[in-house]
């Protein structure tokens, strides 16, 4: 997912993206441990689409305080 893309959503649905990749993510950890993963780098894609999604969030938070 880009940031483009991400700062078109609202806080709502950007926190809704966050808690289901979240639980996407705790699911392949799960997986992980049971060792049958089918894609491990998509634990790394997770991690980093909720990090984009934290940024902009913190973003349009920031703006909306000025």
């Amino acid at each position: 997912m880009k940031a483009k893309d991400i700062r078109n959503l609202t806080e709502d649905q950007i926190n809704k993206k966050i808690a289901d990749l979240k639980e996407e993510l705790f699911n392949l950890k799960f997986q992980a441990a049971l060792g049958n993963i089918e894609k491990p780098a998509r634990m790394n894609e997770i991690k980093r689409d909720i990090a984009r999604l934290k940024t902009v969030l913190t973003e349009k938070s920031a703006s909306k305080a000025e």
